[in-house]
């Protein structure tokens, strides 16, 4: 009877990654008559800040607004293929595709993709057809939702808890005689979205830099809300249409 050999060599598994998590918040809430969507410019991997001014959300129409957190390299290039299709959209019919519909086309291209999907989490925002704001929020497979508030990314666990209650009203008590409204005024939004970043990079590594906010409003509202917000810069494009503004602001840098 030979020996027992004792084997040489062990059994050994090989794999292939591509993804990476790159940090950063997003946030998008819904008014009555307006959408808000804010995200931070930082870009990290782990501990290490590749660049401070990467954005994370950004125009599609008038109407609406996309911000995408996750692996960088997959959110640009989403966000590229989604305004090609926008494009022509535009194109063939002469006019914008309303929210609902860019919705849907994003559940479909995140849906094809979902055996090696965009490691990207989506959440638009905009106005609807019949003048109200909205917010859908994605998965990586194209799982989605209406909303009316949404955060994502490595601080989504400080932040969404604090829309929750501040929005939601979540563990809140009306006052006797009173009922918690549907929707916020948008300067107390906008005052809860620069709240949240603040907090937020007090607290974590990957959120900082600077914040963008779009302020999406609805054809014929007034810019109440706006008048004591610095720096509001309109990007609308088309006349007698919904109206877009960014404002700009640094957050902490450690």
């Amino acid at each position: 009877m030979s020996p027992l050999v004792e084997p040489t060599a062990r059994p050994s598994e090989r794999s292939f990654n591509p993804y990476t998590e790159n940090g950063g918040t997003i946030l998008a809430i819904a008014g009555a008559d307006f959408s808000v969507v804010a995200g931070d410019t930082r870009q990290s991997e782990g501990f290490n800040i590749q660049t401070r001014y990467a954005p994370k959300v950004f125009r599609l129409t008038d109407r609406a607004v996309l911000a995408v957190n996750g692996f960088a390299a997959d959110g640009n290039m989403f966000v590229k293929k989604v305004k090609q299709r926008l494009e022509w959209y535009r194109h063939a019919h002469a006019k914008d595709m309303p929210l609902r519909s860019i919705a849907r086309m994003i559940q479909t291209m995140l849906y094809g993709r979902r055996f090696f999907p965009y490691y990207v989490y989506n959440i638009l925002g905009g106005i609807e057809e019949d003048g109200t704001g909205a917010v859908y929020s994605f998965d990586p497979v194209g799982s989605y939702e209406r909303e009316t508030c949404r955060a994502a990314g490595p601080a989504q666990s400080l932040v969404q808890p604090f829309l929750d209650n501040q929005i939601y009203f979540k563990n809140q008590l009306p006052a006797p005689g009173t009922v918690h409204p549907a929707h916020l005024p948008l300067e107390v939004v906008l005052a809860i979205v620069i709240d949240s970043f603040t907090s937020a990079t007090e607290r974590h590594i990957e959120v900082g830099d600077g914040l963008e906010i779009y302020i999406i409003l609805a054809k014929g509202r007034g810019m109440e809300g706006l008048e004591a917000i610095r720096g509001a810069q309109e990007l609308t494009i088309g006349e007698d249409s919904e109206r877009i503004f960014l404002v700009r602001r640094e957050l902490k840098k450690d």
